[in-house]
This record gives C-alpha cells, structure tokens and sequence, in this order.
C-alpha cells in the first residue's frame, strides 16, 4: 500500500482510506468488523469517522462508527498501525449531539473531541476534522455563493476555533487538524491565522472528489499544491454511482440511495445519471471494473493524500480494491477529460 504524508504534520496515511459513515446504520457491527478486516489485510491504515456518524444521523445510533472502529482496534491490538480521523459538526439540526447552540467554539470542540476519544477508545485522534464551516459557503451540492452580512456576528470567529484546535495539539488530545467541506478562501485564511497565531496548519482537505465531481481542481488544487494541504478525498463513487449499480433507473435493495434518496440530489439527477453510464461505458471499453476506473482516477492526481472509500460489504470493498493495482494509460486519461470536457461535473 502507498503511504502518502498529510502535508506538515509528519503523518503519513494509506491512499486508500477507509470510509465509515455506514457503520452502525447500513451495516451491523459484525458487517463492519468483516469490512474493516479485509481493508487491513490489503494495508489500509487509514480510517475515518466522525461524531456524526453513522449517516443518515440519528440521536439513536450517533457515535456509532467510532465505536466500531475503537472495539475493533482493541480487540485487534492495532491502534498503532492505523491513523484515525474524526470530525466535529459545525452548526446543524442535530441538537442531541452537545447541549446549546453548536458553534465551533472551544467549549463545543473540547466537548466533542472528548466524547470522540471515549467511543474510540484512545488517548489521541491523529487527524480531526472541522466536519463543515460554520459561516454559510456553497458545499453538499450548491455551486452558487451567497454572502449573508449578518454571519459575521452569528459565527465563532476562526481565530477561536483555530486556537482551540492548537490547545488539542498542545494537550496531545489531538496530533493534527484539518479542514473539510472549505473553500480556497477558507483554507487560505487559515493557514493564515495559524502563521500568525503560531499553530500549526491544517494537515489536510476533505472534499469531494470524483469523475464526476472535480470542481476541487478549480481552485483548491492549486491551494492544496502550493501550500502543502493535500486532499482527503471523500466520495470518489459520486454516492456509488459509478459503480453503475444504479443503472437504468435501478434501485438495489439496501443501498444508500435506494434508502435514502432525498439526502443526495446531487447524485440522483439526470445529469448526474447520465454522467455515471458514460464513465461506467468507458470502464468497459477500457476492460476494468467500474468502480477501479473510479478509485484509481482519484488515486492518480498529484493533490490527492487518500481517498475515502464506503463500503455496506466485503464484496463492494473487494471491487474498489482493485483501484490500487489499476494504472490509467495516457488514452484512457485522455478519453477521461473528453468525457469531462463534454459535461464537467455532474454531481458536485
């Protein structure tokens, strides 16, 4: 397995990660362990989770993945070998996750980090996420920006989320931190702050990223480039339709937008369909699976850390595996970017 560093941070990450949002909903404790067993096998080391998760979130089954992971690591002996990400939600519907208003100040962000640690069962997280920014920007889906003056008094200011996450480094609660859901905007004013206040960077970007989503490449390319922050990038099956299992309007049992339609527009529009047939057609022309055309087209950017990879079994973990071992030739990337050029991100 490649191992590839998360910019400054002196860590170092599978390149392939293991995504776990359905643990816990989707699959069973056992279904995840099963999963979680196989990713080690073929070297992942690199697993993410968040206080939200299990997704859909429900006050029921939050915390859930993390759990998961942490009984699985204890039971395994493993936590030395693998690198654990998690999140802190900014503002949401989800109440029951800490009392009072969620802002990501330092009372909320200590709150979550600890109870993180407690379902995880470890004494740090090596790498922990602000799940989204608190102040309104065009992510899930919205490509159009609308600036709101009256968030400027409504938002924790990012020097006190930014000090909080340096007190996490310095209390050794946390090894690093990183940003998700950003904008170039976002990432350049806190690496900025951070300069400044004498804490260290975000590590890493979790956006995004997949054939049929590359607005990252716009302007957060050049950013994660430049200023040493490499994407983390989440959903690189566009929501598992580019497996081509949704094709021709079908609908599996038991998959996550069979399930859970109306929380992912962005991956069930025509557009987006039709984006997934014609990559899932070239795959077929080129002789691969699918879903290895997928991963290993993530896999080849320069920017790219890790891509985080789901899986609701063993069998759709084993066909994104084989993105690790697929090379794209020059034609099948060219035919790629003609694919794009033809209808740039369908489903961002």
């Amino acid at each position: 397995m490649d191992l590839r560093p998360l910019g400054q941070s002196g860590l170092s990450v599978s390149a392939f990660g293991m995504g776990t949002m359905t643990f816990g909903e989707q699959n069973t404790k056992d279904e995840a362990t099963a999963i979680l067993d196989l990713a080690a096998e073929h070297g992942v080391t690199f697993l993410d989770a968040a206080e939200i998760y299990p997704i859909p979130p429900r006050s029921e089954t939050q915390g859930e993945s993390e759990r998961i992971i942490g009984q699985w690591m204890k039971d395994k002996g493993n936590r030395n070998h693998m690198v654990v990400a998690s999140k802190v939600a900014g503002p949401t519907n989800s109440s029951y996750l800490r009392d009072g208003p969620l802002h990501l100040d330092a009372r909320n962000i200590n709150l979550a980090v600890d109870r993180s640690l407690t379902n995880l069962q470890v004494e740090a997280i090596d790498l922990y996420y602000l799940h989204w920014p608190e102040r309104k920007v065009n992510n899930f889906g919205k490509l159009d920006y609308v600036h709101r003056p009256e968030e400027e008094s409504e938002s924790t200011p990012l020097e006190e989320t930014i000090e909080a996450l340096g007190a996490l480094i310095t209390a050794g609660k946390i090894r690093a931190w990183g940003l998700s859901n950003e904008t170039p905007w976002g990432v350049m004013r806190a690496i900025a702050l951070c300069d400044a206040m004498g804490i260290p960077r975000p590590a890493a970007i979790q956006n995004p990223y997949s054939l049929l989503n590359r607005t990252f490449e716009v302007g957060l390319a050049e950013v994660a480039h430049r200023e040493d922050v490499p994407l983390v990038a989440y959903s690189p099956l566009a929501g598992g339709i580019l497996s081509g299992k949704y094709a021709n309007g079908a609908k599996p049992e038991g998959a996550r937008l069979t399930l859970y339609p109306q929380r992912y527009p962005r991956y069930t529009t025509p557009r987006a369909s039709l984006g997934a047939d014609r990559y899932v057609a070239l795959a077929r022309e080129l002789g691969v699976p699918p879903t290895a055309l997928a991963v290993a087209y993530a896999l080849s950017r320069p920017f790219v850390a890790s891509a985080l990879v789901g899986a609701t079994s063993v069998a759709q973990l084993t066909d994104s595996l084989a993105g690790l071992h697929l090379t794209l030739s020059d034609e099948a990337l060219k035919a790629i970017d003609v694919l794009h050029g033809n209808a740039p991100n369908p489903a961002p």
